[in-house]
């Protein structure tokens, strides 16, 4: 069982028992793709602390694990393909890992342009 896969166990375990704010932050990754997306266009209106959708891909013709990336509805980018099997294997087992923005910095290479976290919130966790 992957590091990530036990601490999904445990936070569904004892998410009845949690504080309605509590989280479990399991991952933090740079975005990777960001140059591809409309993120040029978007980055003026995105904040650390938004909120992003983590989106599974499993038909995408380039990995099979591939998980999207995206603010308020629009696509930046992916989880980065050394970062995203156990992101994928928990969303396709339902659970509810959620992301959000933890630094955006004004960087030539686009893969120190934004980086996030994926957590659980331990409100929203159910066994």
């Amino acid at each position: 069982m992957s590091r990530f896969a036990a601490l999904c166990a445990l936070l569904l375990a004892l998410a009845p028992a949690c504080a309605a704010e509590a989280r479990i932050i399991v991952q933090q990754s740079p975005l990777a793709g960001f140059q591809y997306y409309d993120g040029k266009v978007l980055w003026d209106g995105m904040r650390v602390g938004d909120a992003l959708a983590l989106v599974r891909e499993p038909q995408n013709p380039h990995d099979a694990n591939a998980v999207r990336v995206e603010w308020k509805g629009q696509p930046l980018g992916y989880v980065p393909r050394r970062d995203n099997r156990d992101v994928a294997r928990q969303i396709d087992r339902g659970v509810p890992v959620q992301a959000r923005i933890i630094q955006l910095k004004e960087a030539r290479n686009p893969w120190q342009r934004v980086e996030f976290e994926v957590y659980v919130d331990l409100a929203t966790a159910r066994p």
